[in-house]
């Protein structure tokens, strides 16, 4: 058998042909991901060939000793109790190196069926071994019990109440947002946030919202109290303008008409815009009020029932989606998003970091000291534990079937050997000595 390539095949993870099979070459992956040193592979080719010195050299002493007793029994009668030992000692040493062997490769070249069974039945083997680990490994109720014992809430809150650890947490945060954020191309960002931002607003109907706050403000005539502070707008910059109306009647006016006659015009226009914003103002069922009020009333209707209405409002919305201010609001927000991450990952090591691991560790604290809350986040984190169990379960038991079928049969083959080829040897030796004892209380039993 050969001791040449090492690993334990506990310890793969790659495709046999993508890894260094023979002694001192680099180091490779196990199976399980740890890498083996070529001091490791050599160490265990060393083992393995020890062991099978000494299984070798029991079987050759047994034969060399029923030999000499065959030879001289003749002439020593005792030595059949030797004689019977020895061959039974080779038979059973004989018997288990071929079942040893063959289970690597084919005994002495010869392909005898059912050996070299390793390397024949490789894709099998992964395939039994990926139902295993599913089966007996990846069960809900088994992950949920050791899930259950390991109390992973209490340790995180406990490793999270500790300042040093929820800074440590805080500070890779701080920069794994600023490396997520600066490794985005703008254009990427800006398109998706332009894009989500306008498939949201058009998915929302713009007339029944205003709607809705246009009758939020007329319920309980507040509307009206607008309508009293615009005709008080209107009073004052009546009075603020009189100049500027002056001017203007006497623009308007032929250029015949006397002076004092534009005054009269002036005054009696400015008189009566005075005295009408003071009638609607004092009179709450002023005809203008009330023509007011309807004009609101059939508007939210409109806004609520008119398809005229609606299809103007949704218009509206998209030529203002097209504005280039709203774009320029949009494209805004990544960069100044962008720029706020980058000056807080400047200050890494200032309060921004002490804030948000000060608030880490107060968190692991309180959940501490909430049984409640500390029973709610181990469920928690159960629950998504054993989701991700579940969703990837199968892939589990198929990611290993693939690898192994990946696996070069006769490297893996020398692999496994490496692996568990120095207990098998121990095999041989007992079975030569099992064998032995055997035959010895046979031949005590004929006599």
């Amino acid at each position: 058998m050969s001791g040449a390539a090492t690993e334990d095949p506990a310890h793969l993870t790659a495709p046999e042909r993508e890894q260094p099979s023979v002694a001192g070459s680099q180091p490779v992956a196990g199976v399980l991901g740890q890498p083996l040193t070529a001091f490791d592979e050599q160490h265990r080719g060393r083992q393995l060939a020890g062991m099978k010195a000494r299984a070798a050299g029991l079987l050759v002493a047994s034969a060399v000793v029923f030999a000499l007793s065959l030879i001289f029994k003749g002439s020593y009668p005792w030595l059949g109790w030797v004689q019977a030992f020895a061959e039974a000692a080779l038979v059973g040493g004989l018997a288990d190196w071929f079942a040893v062997t063959a289970l690597f490769k084919h005994p002495l070249g010869i392909p005898i069926p059912h050996t070299a069974i390793i390397p024949a039945r490789k894709d099998r083997v992964g395939q039994v071994l990926g139902a295993f680990v599913q089966r007996n490994f990846l069960n809900r109720h088994v992950v949920e019990v050791r899930l259950t014992d390991a109390r992973l809430g209490e340790r995180l809150a406990r490793w999270l109440s500790n300042p040093a650890n929820s800074r440590l947490v805080a500070g890779h945060a701080a920069r794994a947002l600023v490396t997520a954020a600066e490794s985005l191309r703008d254009d990427d960002v800006q398109a998706m946030i332009d894009s989500a931002l306008a498939d949201r607003i058009r998915s929302v109907r713009v007339a029944p919202i205003v709607g809705k706050a246009l009758s939020v403000i007329t319920a309980g005539n507040r509307h009206q109290e607008l309508l009293d502070d615009a005709i008080r707008l209107a009073a004052r910059a009546v009075t603020e303008n009189e100049d500027v109306i002056r001017q203007r009647i006497e623009r308007e006016t032929p250029w015949w008409v006397p002076g004092a006659v534009d005054n009269k015009i002036f005054e009696k226009v400015v008189r009566g815009i005075e005295n009408t914003l003071t009638e609607i103002r004092d009179e709450k069922e002023h005809p203008l009020r009330l023509r007011f009020d309807a004009a609101l009333k059939r508007f939210i209707d409109d806004l609520h029932n008119s398809p005229e209405v609606m299809a103007r409002a949704e218009q509206l919305k998209e030529e203002l989606l097209g504005a280039d201010a709203v774009k320029h609001f949009s494209s805004s927000i990544w960069k100044d998003t962008k720029q706020a991450l980058v000056r807080r990952a400047e200050r890494a090591e200032e309060t921004d970091v002490d804030t948000i691991a000060n608030g880490l560790a107060r968190l692991g604290s309180a959940i501490l000291e909430d049984p409640a809350l500390l029973a709610r986040v181990e469920e928690w984190l159960r629950n998504g534990v054993l989701a991700l169990v579940e969703r990837y379960q199968s892939e589990v038991g198929d990611l290993i079937a693939y690898t192994v079928r990946g696996w070069d049969p006769t490297a893996t083959s020398r692999r496994i050997e490496l692996a568990i080829g120095r207990d098998l040897q121990f095999i041989r030796i007992n079975g030569t000595l099992v064998g032995g004892l055997v035959g010895l209380i046979l031949y005590a039993i004929t006599r």
